[in-house]
């Protein structure tokens, strides 16, 4: 490859990256700007949802300063109304979903995600027919010690945890909404590194799919949709085999 050849490469693949980076850092600007209007001011520490946000953006090294532009979005120093929402449908081969997101305008992300749900192999679903299928909890995804297996056994132990597994070579810890910053706690009090903090919907009953087509259209769906640029979090029942 010439040297200018291997220049504009690079080139371009910087520039796909920096608007990646950009969507990125524009969807978790709006959580946090949303948080501290939805969950009761500006102080990560009594405001539990700002804290997810928050942690959400340092995760993915977002620049301090978009963190206090975000902030004071919602204390009215900036401009334009944000609003969450939810939107519940079936994906390729009957998956059911659930959508949030974060818009300034519920109307018009209402119509893109029925678009897609419809051009993508999906359809909309009637209110409440996937929801109920779903159930809030909270996620705490924690580094590994090297004692694994005793680190498990402490975690199921902690009070209000209900349920530990491994996960992408860390160790996920559900619990229920309301008992998640306490666990939090006690969990960083024991010394161990959280990864990850989050409040998910999780499937009571989930969809096994096994056929290599059905799965790879699944999967190309769910990242689709995650990108778009008002969605939040995207949460499934489907499960591979």
């Amino acid at each position: 490859m010439s040297g200018h050849s291997k220049w504009a490469t690079i080139k371009h693949q910087k520039s796909t990256n920096d608007q990646a980076r950009g969507k990125l850092f524009s969807k978790l600007s709006r959580a946090i700007t949303l948080a501290v209007r939805d969950g009761g001011g500006t102080d990560p520490k009594k405001n539990y949802k700002l804290q997810v946000a928050i942690d959400k953006a340092k995760e993915q090294n977002m620049p301090k300063d978009n963190v206090k532009r975000a902030i004071d979005k919602a204390m009215g120093k900036g401009r334009g109304s944000l609003e969450s929402m939810q939107f519940g449908g079936y994906g390729p081969a009957g998956i059911g979903v659930i959508v949030e997101a974060i818009t300034d305008n519920k109307q018009r992300t209402l119509q893109e995600l029925k678009s897609f749900f419809k051009n993508k192999g999906g359809s909309e679903a009637s209110p409440g027919a996937v929801l109920y299928n779903f159930f809030p909890q909270g996620q705490i995804l924690v580094a590994m010690d090297k004692a694994v297996e005793e680190q498990i056994l402490r975690i199921m132990d902690i009070s209000g945890v209900e349920d530990v597994d491994r996960k992408q070579g860390l160790i996920e810890v559900m619990t229920s909404k309301s008992d998640l910053a306490r666990i939090v706690k006690e969990i960083k009090n024991k010394a161990w590194q959280i990864k990850s903090i989050s409040l998910v919907m999780t499937a009571k009953t989930k969809i096994v799919i096994d056929e290599k087509k059905k799965v790879e259209k699944i999967v190309d769906f769910i990242e689709e949709l995650k990108d778009l640029d008002d969605v939040q979090k995207v949460f499934t029942n489907f499960n591979i085999s």
